[in-house]
């Protein structure tokens, strides 16, 4: 039955990231990844909401659902390419951010269902 939770989070967590890259990235003619940060930093903070949730919901929204819609593959990927593109700059903000608001946005999650 854990699997189900999982694979149910991942159905919704997959095509969300997906469209919310797309669009985000639509809209900013940069060549810094914020589709992929927007994804990252957003599950994180519900990551963060899940402190203290039961099992069941940990399985289906962190593990399905943000395991799906964030990425961390992604991100070192971009992250890679801006340097060999020489837009070196753009990568070491893109590690900064993400992992600066990244964990910002855990812990304000965290916070905000009063875990931290």
């Amino acid at each position: 039955m854990t699997w189900l939770f999982v694979i149910t989070g991942a159905m919704v967590g997959a095509p969300l990231r997906y469209l919310t890259d797309r669009a985000v990235q639509s809209r900013h003619a940069s060549a810094f990844p914020w589709g992929t940060f927007t994804v990252n930093v957003t599950g994180s903070l519900v990551l963060g909401l899940l402190t203290g949730a039961t099992a069941e919901v940990h399985l289906a929204l962190g593990t399905g659902l943000c395991g799906a819609l964030t990425t961390y593959s992604t991100f070192s990927y971009e992250t890679l390419r801006l340097a060999e593109e020489g837009r070196r700059a753009y990568a070491v903000a893109n590690v900064a951010a993400s992992v600066a608001c990244g964990l910002g946005a855990a812990c304000a999650g965290a916070a905000l269902v009063g875990a931290g």
